[in-house]
Parts: C-alpha cells; structure tokens; sequence
C-alpha cells in the first residue's frame, strides 16, 4: 500500500441544515428539475436523509426510507487500526469509529473493551504513548477535511488536550524520539510550502522550535538514532526518486547518504537506523524493478540485500527494538505476505500464513516479542492484530462489526488478465455478484487513486450492497502507472504518455464483451481522486461505451490542478503528470483535458466534492460541472462544506452511498 494509501459532509439529525443547500448540492439530488440552481436550504429528518418539499420551487427524489433501512446494513460497519504500544504494558492504541468520526481507542487486551479517549466533530487519529509519561498519549486531528493537521498532547487522567503545534499550518511526519518526549515533523508554517523539520517536546510546548530549512514539499522524518542525536530525512521527488538524510538534531546540518542523483532514478523507502548506527535499513529499487529489503552501510555507502531472490515489492518493515529481527510484507499479486527475517544471519525465520488480504502498520513492542499490525480482507475490515515471536500465536485484538451481516459468502476477488491496446498484459479484481442473479450483470468499474497507488484485495464495505442486492459485477484494474508490478510499470502514464492508461481501460471495455456473464452494454465507470480524473478521462473519451460516470474528488484539468493545488504538493505531482510551466507539457495538458472536451459527453455524470479539499480544489469540479450541463446532460453534484478529500464522516459518507444507489438504480439499471 501506498504511503497514502486510504477515502472516505454533514447531515446533522433534525434540523435544518448549515452546511448543504440548493446551489452545492446540485439540483437533480434536491429538485425534479435538474437545471434548477435556485438557492435555498433543506430540511433533514432523523435518518440523516433530505425530507419535504424544497424552498428551490420543485420537490426533489426523495431518498426512500427503504433504500436508507436495506443499505443501514452495509453501512454500519466498523474497522480498527493500530497506532501503538504502550511502552511498558502489552496495551495498545487504536483507531475506530463508534459514533460519526474515527477516535484513539485503548484496549488493555486482546478481544477488550474499546475505551474512547477523544471525542471530536472531526477524525482525530492515535500517535503513540508520551514515552516517559505514558499517562499521556498523541493524536493528530485537522478541521473539516483542511489537511492542516496539528499535534496535540492528551493526558488521559483529566483528559485535558494541550496544543504543540501552532494551531494553523500543515504539520505532519511525526516520528517520536527512542528515549525522549521529543517529536521531530515537518511543517509548512514558514511559508505554506516549503515542509521544514521541526521539534518539539510534548510535554513542553514551548520548546517547538525549527531545526532545518528545507526547499521542497516532499520531506518527513522516517526515524531516530539509536542515541537520539541524528534523524533520518527522506525527500521523495518522485514516486521513482528520493533521497536520504541524517540532519543533526542540535545543529540541523544535514548530509546525504544515498548516491546523488543519476541518470537512473532510484527509490529508498521505509528507512531505519540499525541499533549500532553504523547502517540504515531500507528499501530500495536500486538495480531493480522491484522495492528489496537492504542495509545500507554508512562507511562505505555499499548495499546489501537481505533477500536478493524475491520478485516482489517489500512494502514496508520494522526492525525489532534490539535489532535482531526484521518484520516485512511483500506485495504479490496484491496480496500481502508477512515475512521475518534474522538480521545477523540473513535468513528467513518461520511466520504465520495470514488470511489472503491486506497487511500493514507493522509495529514491534519494546519487549521485543510482540509485533502489531493491521488486516483487512474481502470479508473482514480492518482490525489489529498481534504476533508472540516466540510461540507464533496470532491474536486478534479487535472484532469490528460488519452491521449484522454474515461476510462468510460476501464475493471473493476473481484474479483477472487483458492484454491492453499495445499488447501489454494489464490485471485487475473481479468481484461477481451471487448466483441468485441471472442473465448478464451490470459492471461497475473503479478506479484506484494515486496515480501511483493499486486496486487490492480489501473489504468493499459499502459497495458489498451494489454486489449482494443490486446485482452488479465490480471490477477494480490497475492500469499501467499502478504501482505493485515494477518502476517501469509504474513510469508508463507519465507526462506525455497519460493517455495510455485510458486505452487500458478502453481495452478492459473489449475483455468485458467477451464475457458471458456481463453486460457491456451497462458499465458505470467510477473512481476517487486521480480515479475520478480516470473517470472524467473515460467519460469524454470513451463515451459510447460507458451508460452512465461517478467522479468523487477528481482533477478535470491537469493543467489548473497543478496551478491550484496546494503548494507544498505542486513539484510532487509536476514530476508525474509534467510540468505545466512548459509551453509543450502545458499545450499537452489542456489537449487532454476532460474539462475541455466535455462536449463528448452525452451520458448522466455524478459528481461528489469537498469543500475544504486542499489536493483537489472544488474549482475542478465546479467547471467540469458546468461544461457538462451545456449538453444538456444530466448532471448531479454534491459538495459538503465540511469535508475535504473524500467524505470522512459517516453520516456524510452514507449520504453520498445513497445518493449513488439512487443514481446507478436510474441510470446503470434502466
């Protein structure tokens, strides 16, 4: 999984409503006319839904209280993730959801009691205990979907929040010090967008101070010294190029120790001191396709690969606290595998066989015993999970609710291939609906974000509804640019070569006619993010061979994406899509644009935005909007004024779900 990997406004029970009206809510969701673009608010009754008639002079489709009852029960599902030991005891933090937001959990044993420490409007996510005052704990929250995350430090005995960052700027990266309450981050405060390294100590917040100027948006600490005296700095470029740091903790000066930069790019990830300094563990494509385990000596600046044989990506580790014993995953075919290894000797040690799914969050307690991590699966969400080193027991801390429902015969991901337009074998997961339903299914394809991100094997939450009682086949592909199957798959949407991956899906269109069980005449294409771009893309580009489109959080112009973004983001994302201030590049972008070439829409188009959305500016989503409904095609839209990137609350969440059942019942169905 992606650094970033992981989407998901406000429809308060009751009374009128502050935050959605008439104008950012579009029409066809409030009102019968679906050119209407009067103001006005709307009422909401209790189930969180829209009810009564309309101030913008016509009554919109009712949301019906059948359709919010069937689907309650695809939506009351839960998931927990780990974020960290207590230092002493075998006690764990925890995020989970119980009421409309994610809050930090403590549980004092595997299959306890979920203790809620913070209660907030807003996802507030678990950083670890204060080491030397582990009556305190960490979290991070920001403010309807900003993305301004700040660092707070909560003491659990009076449950009093205090501040440690200042309150307004970005703050993120935090990595905690080995023997200290120090916490080195990095922020954008200086100037909005350059990400400086910064300490703090949590138990004084005062002493927030920054220890290095840095140029560039793409830097976090990845770890401590063993000593607590340098801080390992890594600068991502690009998702194929980065570089690492030590930084003085005193002095803030800075030396590199990865080559400087070549002809060929080379990634290192997941970085880590080893326990007597002299090496760092890593991650790294260096000499590869693939991200391989290696420890770099700090002396001579030599690699050497822990596991040389392995075809796959390791997507992250954790090197034990007294250095003996690595844990990682590798990413094969999508599916996670937990992997340990002796560090002394190199060789592979004994671990569990997991449930196929997701891994991830690896995280060692200081008794050296206990590793943590986080698994999901077609038919579990995310829970935590420990393993003893010793005895080999995987215990599972957390039984998330899956809304009642037995997930025993919930779909299984089908493993598929295609050979794309240029011959190039592309996969993905298929998702079949139950044999109760017969004659050719609908499909609906989604799209994975990123662009450098890929479809796996998770728990579909929501979207088991569309499957078990709608009847319609999912089908999730990773184009080429997916990352998971090498750096030369992943550079091949890069600047001029975007449109490749439209093809792929356009190729994808040619394998689904060739199956008997699906429909290729009822395909909804679907995606988050830059899939809601791979949406947009489809749309204007392929629209004869898609009925109906759900853009959530999409880029309709490259070109003002990369000119509106946040400005930390803009060099990250100028690497991947090109760099607009190029007259060639910025004639490209604009050539490819869906913005520009909505006119070849003709089918209904769903689009969902935020706010608050800092990666994605609601601007994108306005003029794709408005360039649509020039066509005289029906057009939804649904903004919420308190999310951001996605719909974090779940209120907000279950609205958009039943707003797109009403749009597929419509428009994929009929």
């Amino acid at each position: 999984m992606t650094r970033d990997s992981k989407l998901q406004k406000n429809i308060p029970n009751g009374s009128l409503d502050p935050t959605l009206d008439c104008t950012s809510v579009c029409a066809p969701l409030l009102c019968r006319d679906e050119k209407c673009s009067a103001p006005g608010r709307r009422r909401v009754g209790r189930t969180g839904v829209s009810s009564g008639r309309q101030p913008c002079g016509g009554r919109r489709p009712p949301i019906p209280q059948s359709l919010v009852e069937a689907v309650g029960r695809y939506s009351d599902f839960r998931s927990a993730l780990f974020r960290g030991w207590h230092p002493t005891r075998r006690e764990m933090l925890v995020d989970t959801r119980l009421a409309d937001t994610t809050q930090v959990h403590l549980l004092k044993f595997p299959g306890g009691a979920r203790t809620q420490l913070t209660f907030y409007p807003d996802n507030a996510h678990a950083d670890g205990f204060v080491l030397t005052h582990p009556d305190s704990i960490l979290f991070i929250k920001d403010k309807n979907g900003d993305e301004n995350y700040q660092y707070y430090r909560d003491e659990l005995s009076t449950g009093e929040a205090t501040l440690l960052t200042d309150g307004k700027s970005r703050n993120t990266g935090h990595v905690p010090s080995n023997n200290s309450s120090r916490l080195a981050y990095v922020s954008n405060r200086r100037d909005g967008n350059d990400m400086d390294l910064w300490l703090v100590d949590s138990l004084d917040p005062k002493s927030d101070h920054m220890v290095a100027k840095l140029e560039g948006g793409g830097f976090f600490p990845v770890d401590w010294s063993p000593d607590d005296r340098k801080i390992l700095l890594s600068e991502e470029i690009s998702a194929t190029n980065t570089n690492l740091w030590i930084i003085d903790a005193a002095t803030g000066e800075k030396s590199l120790i990865t080559p400087k930069p070549q002809a060929v790019q080379v990634a290192y990830s997941n970085a880590k001191f080893s326990k007597d300094m002299k090496g760092v563990y890593l991650t790294t494509d260096k000499d590869s396709e693939f991200q391989r385990l290696g420890y770099l000596d700090l002396a001579t600046g030599q690699i050497t690969f822990l596991e040389p044989g392995l075809k796959h990506d390791v997507e992250e580790f954790d090197l034990s606290w007294n250095g003996r014993t690595i844990a990682f995953v590798t990413n094969e075919e999508g599916l996670s595998v937990l992997r340990l290894i002796d560090t002394r000797t190199h060789k592979e040690l004994s671990a569990p066989k997991l449930p196929p799914g997701i891994v991830g969050n690896l995280s060692w307690h200081r008794n050296n015993r206990d590793l943590a991590f986080n698994l999901e699966s077609n038919r579990a969400p995310w829970d935590a999970y420990s393993l003893d080193l010793n005895s080999g027991k995987v215990e599972r801390w957390t039984y998330s609710e899956t809304g009642g429902l037995n997930t025993d015969n919930f779909s299984q991901a089908e493993l598929i291939h295609w050979k794309s337009w240029d011959g190039l074998t592309l996969s993905g997961f298929l998702y079949r609906p139950p044999a109760k339903f017969r004659g050719k299914r609908p499909v609906m394809v989604v799209i994975h974000g990123g662009p450098e991100g890929q479809a796996q094997p998770g728990f579909l939450a929501r979207n088991n509804y569309l499957l078990n009682e709608l009847g319609v086949a999912l089908i999730y592909p990773n184009v080429r640019g997916s990352t998971g199957y090498g750096k030369t798959f992943m550079g091949l949407d890069n600047g001029f070569l975007r449109e490749g991956s439209y093809k792929d899906i356009n190729s994808l269109f040619d394998w689904i006619e060739t199956q008997a069980e699906l429909d290729s005449s009822r395909i909804l294409v679907t995606g988050s993010s830059y899939g809601g771009f791979m949406t947009l893309a489809v749309a204007t580009n392929y629209d004869n061979r898609v009925c109906c489109s759900v853009d959530v959080v999409g880029p309709s112009n490259l070109l003002t994406l990369l000119e509106h973004t946040s400005g930390y983001r803009q060099d990250l994302r100028r690497v991947e899509y090109g760099d607009e201030r190029d007259p060639k590049m910025r004639d490209f972008l604009e050539s490819i644009a869906p913005a520009n070439k909505a006119k070849n829409i003709t089918k209904p188009l769903f689009v969902i935005q935020g706010f608050n959305d800092p990666r994605v500016p609601r601007s994108e989503s306005e003029q794709m909007v408005s360039s649509v409904r020039t066509n005289g095609v029906p057009v939804w839209y649904l903004m919420a004024k308190d999310e951001g990137h996605g719909f974090d609350k779940k209120k907000n969440q279950d609205f958009q779900f039943y707003a797109t059942v009403l749009f597929i019942q419509r428009y994929l169905l009929n």
